[in-house]
């Protein structure tokens, strides 16, 4: 009886040091800032598509969430992944091994996808803003993947239908030569079909690319009405000052920017993007609200916000709004949230998160009107038509998506 007293008193003992030595970590861990990491094209070809800008927006999301989150502070991170699959997916997880609670952005689809492979095997939220190919919410979806932007199918659905139906039947595609690319024209493909068109053939050329004019040759000797950009940022804009120069738009084709966004007009000049139609779900000029918070980030990056910048604060706050009513960090419950919740911000008004984390906003087709009738600041486009969300983007059944 004696023995097993001194056990028991010794086993008491011992777990009341264990308690006394564990409540310093807890309390560390009751105090640790929740971590938001943007893994980001900071100096690349997508810098200002969301680069900086994204951090400048979740910085935004965070101040207007209040700074805290179930009683911690928020520290927002930024690192630049080169637009490379090895450098995201490495960052990563390192992040998450080292307690960051969600990633945001993503840069380029293939560096994206890395990202999403990590996050669903450390079952980490990943608000993956930067990739727009369909398979990150198709084939490639994830239980802790989300989008808050458009994706190849909706941007090329507006602007190829429009462009088609508008005369624009013969098409020649001058397409970045990786997954986005790839996903972009063969949406594009689908929409110039089913109006009535045709692709006559295209240029596959590398993300970084200065020099398209073997690409511009074949464009023009092609012979098609429309020449199609199905790629986005610095690419694009070298491939709009080239075709200036080719005289591409003076030797009677026109041109179609697939993924075109606001600091682009602004980089080139509205003269020189005048008459070129795009798709997008976000633009500053849009609203009231969006103009009082495009007011807000410029004041810190003296540029126009992107949709892919204002889909990042959307996102930041959505998650935000999720781990706050759920009580919980624990990334399956505040996904469920997630999808449970509408979405409501300066430019979401309860719209619906689907299934496979595809946010459905309403897509916008536009037209960059001339400078003459312009009348403040980046007054840009001029509206041809809005489509809604639940008719913007592939039925979900029809994704390929296993969480449907």
């Amino acid at each position: 009886m004696k023995t097993s007293g001194t056990i028991t008193r010794r086993v008491m003992l011992g777990a009341a040091t264990a308690t006394a030595l564990a409540r310093p970590a807890l309390s560390r861990a009751a105090s640790a800032p929740v971590r938001i990491g943007l893994l980001s094209d900071v100096a690349g070809p997508y810098r200002n598509v969301g680069g900086p800008g994204a951090k400048v927006a979740v910085d935004l999301a965070v101040e207007d969430f209040g700074g805290t989150l179930l009683g911690r502070p928020i520290e927002v991170v930024q690192s630049d992944i080169q637009n490379k699959p090895d450098i995201s997916s490495a960052k990563a997880r390192e992040w998450i091994d080292n307690g960051f609670n969600v990633l945001v952005d993503g840069g380029a689809t293939s560096s994206g996808l890395a990202v999403q492979e990590v996050a669903r095997e450390k079952k980490t939220i990943y608000l993956g803003n930067g990739p727009s190919a369909t398979d990150f919410t198709g084939k490639f979806c994830s239980p802790y993947g989300f989008r808050f932007w458009g994706d190849t199918y909706s941007l090329s659905k507006g602007t190829s239908t429009a462009l088609t139906k508008a005369g624009g039947d013969t098409w020649f595609f001058i397409t970045a030569d990786y997954t986005f690319g790839y996903s972009l024209q063969a949406n594009a493909t689908h929409f110039i079909e089913a109006a009535g068109g045709k692709v006559l053939g295209d240029a596959k050329v590398p993300l970084g690319t200065t020099d398209f004019s073997s690409a511009m040759v074949r464009a023009r000797a092609s012979g098609a009405k429309v020449v199609g950009f199905a790629n986005a940022g610095a690419d694009l804009q070298n491939c709009i000052k080239q075709a200036s120069e080719f005289g591409i738009v003076k030797g009677g084709q026109g041109l179609a920017t697939l993924l075109m966004f606001v600091t682009d007009v602004v980089a080139l000049g509205q003269d020189v993007c005048e008459g070129l139609v795009l798709t997008n779900s976000f633009y500053w000029d849009l609203t009231p609200k969006t103009r009082a918070w495009a007011e807000r980030f410029v004041k810190r990056m003296n540029l126009p916000p992107t949709m892919v910048q204002a889909a990042d604060y959307s996102a930041a706050m959505h998650w935000m709004r999720a781990a706050k009513a759920a009580g919980t960090l624990d990334a399956d419950t505040v996904a469920a949230k997630m999808r449970a919740m509408p979405v409501n911000d300066f430019y979401h008004d309860n719209v619906p998160v689907q299934a496979n984390g595809q946010v459905l906003d309403a897509m916008h087709v536009w037209r960059v009107k001339p400078t003459a009738k312009a009348t403040h600041k980046w007054d840009f486009y001029e509206s041809i038509s809005t489509i809604d969300g639940k008719d913007s983007f592939i039925p979900l059944a029809e994704t390929g998506c296993k969480l449907t």
